[in-house]
């Protein structure tokens, strides 16, 4: 009787222990995909912002046209 109790305990016990650590896991999962996710998305966006300054940057960077001589 006391071993049949202790089975079934330790049972309940571990599916209990079980159930709590997945759905802890799973959550802490979500929030490091989430957060996976807005780090890539901001690093794109800074990405294109500097490619962009790159671009401005180089088209300024251009010695001017020879116009021919005014004087």
């Amino acid at each position: 009787m006391m071993r049949t109790r202790l089975v079934w305990f330790t049972f309940g016990f571990g599916s209990s222990a079980a159930a709590i650590t997945h759905f802890i896991f799973k959550d802490l999962w979500i929030d490091r995909q989430s957060l996976s996710s807005h780090l890539k998305e901001k690093f794109d966006a800074l990405d294109a912002r500097v490619s962009n300054l790159e671009q401005v940057v180089s088209s300024n960077s251009m010695p001017p046209q020879d116009e021919g001589n005014l004087g």
